[in-house]
C-alpha cells in the first residue's frame, strides 16, 4: 500500500493543532531554514518571525500616521466650522446668509462647487429660486444626506460637467419634515463622496445652515399664486 505524501495544508493543520511539536522537537525548530522574503539566502525560522513582526510594526506605524493626519484634518475642519457657525450668528443681515453659507463651506472643504437652493423663501438669487417638483420631492426623501456618484442625483444639473461625486443635504426647519432647500457639495474626485462614508458631519452642517437660513422670510401665500 502506497503511503500518501502529506500536502502543505496537511502540515499546516498538523502544526496548528499540535503546538507542542516544536517544544518536543526543539532541534528541528533551531535548525529549520526558510527562504528570506526579499533575498535569495535562507534564514532561520526565528529570523523570519522577527522580519514578519517588523513588517507588521511598519504597517501599524503607517496606519497610526494616517489616523493622526486625519485627526489633525478633522480638528482643523471642526475649528473652521465653529467659526462659520459664529459668523452666521453674528450676521445681522439675513439676506447675506446664503452667500456666507456657500463661500465659507467652499473654503473649508476646498471644493470647486458648493450650491445652495432655497424655495418658498424671500432672498437673493441665485440662492433663492423656484425649483421643479421633482427636486422638491427628492429633497423631502433625503432623511440622511446623500453621498455618492453625481449622476445618481437630480441635483446634478446644478453642478459642473467635471463633477464626479457629490453630497446633497436637505434643509428643514427644526423638527420639520418638508424641506425648504438643499445644500450640494460637488467634487471632481470620484472618491471624495462615496455611498459608504459617514454622514454625521454633513447632517450637522445641514442642521446649522437650515437654522440660520430660517431667518429668511417665507414667501406669502398670495405671492405663490
Amino acid at each position: 500500500m502506497t503511503r500518501q505524501t502529506p500536502t502543505a495544508e496537511d502540515v499546516a493543520v498538523f502544526l496548528q493543532t499540535n503546538p507542542e511539536f516544536f517544544q518536543e522537537h526543539a532541534h528541528i525548530f533551531a535548525d529549520l531554514r526558510v527562504p528570506h522574503p526579499h533575498e535569495t539566502r535562507a534564514i532561520s525560522l526565528g529570523e523570519r518571525q522577527i522580519l514578519t513582526l517588523r513588517n507588521r510594526c511598519k504597517e501599524l506605524e503607517w496606519k497610526l500616521a494616517g489616523l493622526l493626519h486625519n485627526a489633525s484634518g478633522n480638528e482643523r475642519i471642526a475649528q473652521q466650522l465653529m467659526q462659520w457657525c459664529c459668523d452666521m450668528l453674528a450676521e445681522d443681515d439675513a439676506q447675506a446668509l446664503p452667500a456666507l453659507v456657500v463661500e465659507r463651506l467652499q473654503g473649508i472643504f476646498e471644493l470647486p462647487s458648493v450650491v445652495l437652493r432655497l424655495w418658498d423663501k424671500e432672498g437673493p438669487s441665485p440662492y433663492v429660486q423656484e425649483v421643479g417638483d421633482a427636486l422638491k420631492n427628492y429633497a423631502n426623501t433625503l432623511v440622511t444626506p446623500y453621498c455618492g456618484p453625481a449622476d445618481a442625483s437630480p441635483a446634478r444639473e446644478w453642478l459642473d460637467d467635471t463633477t464626479q461625486s457629490m453630497a446633497c443635504v436637505a434643509l428643514r426647519p427644526e423638527g420639520g419634515v418638508t424641506a425648504f432647500g438643499v445644500l450640494v457639495l460637488g467634487s471632481e474626485d470620484a472618491s471624495r463622496f462615496t455611498n459608504d462614508m459617514g454622514t454625521d458631519y454633513l447632517a450637522t452642517i445641514g442642521t446649522l445652515a437650515a437654522s440660520a437660513l430660517q431667518r429668511l422670510p417665507d414667501v406669502e401665500p398670495a405671492d405663490l399664486a
